[in-house]
């Protein structure tokens, strides 16, 4: 797993390249709680183009972190997610939680 981030102004961008499974997940969430002030990102959004497959471990990421950003009122999206992801997100019902496009 490869994770760039990008920021403009309060917007961060996280690229993810590669599979978000029991190995990469809980390098992601470090990264994510020790090296990004969560309260200060009004905007959080992850780009999927290059995830080709995530585990329940990394669902569980993202439940997490969307709790953490909405407790400070901030937004997260993920965007350019495949139609196999976004199947597994609509199946476990996060997709009413973390908004895809």
């Amino acid at each position: 797993m490869e994770i760039k981030k990008v920021q403009d102004g309060d917007r961060l961008t996280v690229i993810l390249d590669g599979s978000l499974d029991p190995n990469t997940s809980p390098e992601l969430m470090d990264d994510l709680t020790k090296n990004v002030d969560l309260e200060h990102v009004k905007e959080l959004v992850f780009d999927f183009k290059d995830v080709d497959y995530i585990f329940s471990v990394g669902l569980r990421v993202f439940l997490q972190i969307q709790k953490i950003v909405s407790s400070y009122n901030n937004k997260m999206k993920i965007i350019n997610a495949n139609d196999s992801i976004k199947q597994i997100f609509d199946v476990v019902g996060f997709s009413k939680i973390i908004t895809l496009e």
